[in-house]
């Protein structure tokens, strides 16, 4: 029975790369953070110092939601329901 899956996360994540100049594949398990949800994903892992570094990446869904929540989207109801007094 197949379940809708709403986010991924792992405690680790493995970086593939072909090496440009010899074409040879190298494969590496990092201990980086990985979440995963329709409105982007985030890598989080330590820096040299042992503090918290993260990446954001926003999908176009994310990067709307955003634009919505800071008061920068259009000035219009998207799903139709909100009146104006």
């Amino acid at each position: 029975m197949d379940s809708e899956i709403f986010e991924i996360s792992a405690k680790e994540v493995t970086v593939e790369v072909v090496d440009g100049a010899t074409g040879k594949v190298y494969r590496r398990t990092l201990p980086i953070d990985y979440y995963e949800n329709a409105n982007g994903l985030v890598l989080r892992g330590e820096n040299l110092d042992g503090s918290v570094s993260q990446l954001v990446f926003y999908s176009a869904r994310g990067m709307q939601r955003m634009q919505d929540l800071t008061g920068k989207g259009p000035d219009e109801d998207p799903c139709g329901s909100h009146k104006k007094k």
